[in-house]
């Protein structure tokens, strides 16, 4: 087994994002996760990539990502408590993505895919040709 933390040492947050599956934590300035992979070879067990979103920056926010490269993880707590994707994620982060997600999928309240699939008439309201 191998373990690593990540500490917040900044002033804002930290979103601790799990990769190869996408799942995001966030820590709240000075705590502490720690990310356990069942790995036990002898190559590392994990690869570390701290990047930065223009916008995240301007609001205060950090991302760190840790790529497990072998087996499965658990994030956890300073109390061993497992921490779910989406831990303390903050409500207007959800909404925000929510709204992409069905901006994205074409399911918005004003103009949603019609049921039983799309259409002709769905592509050519939208100004799509029908070979788009």
């Amino acid at each position: 087994m191998a373990i690593m933390d990540v500490h917040n040492d900044s002033a804002g947050l930290l979103v601790l994002w799990l990769e190869p599956w996408g799942e995001d934590r966030w820590l709240k300035p000075g705590e502490t996760f720690h990310v356990r992979s069942d790995y036990d070879g002898a190559d590392a067990p994990f690869t570390v990539d701290r990047f930065e979103d223009d916008d995240d920056r301007a609001a205060g926010i950090a991302n760190i990502a840790v790529c497990v490269n072998e087996g499965s993880a658990e994030v956890t707590d300073s109390t061993g408590t497992r921490l779910e994707s989406g831990h303390q994620r903050p409500e207007e982060v959800t909404r925000k993505w929510n709204a992409l997600r069905q901006q994205m999928s074409g399911d918005t309240a004003s103009n949603p895919i019609p049921e039983g699939g799309p259409k002709r008439s769905f592509y050519v309201d939208r100004g799509h040709s029908v070979t788009d």
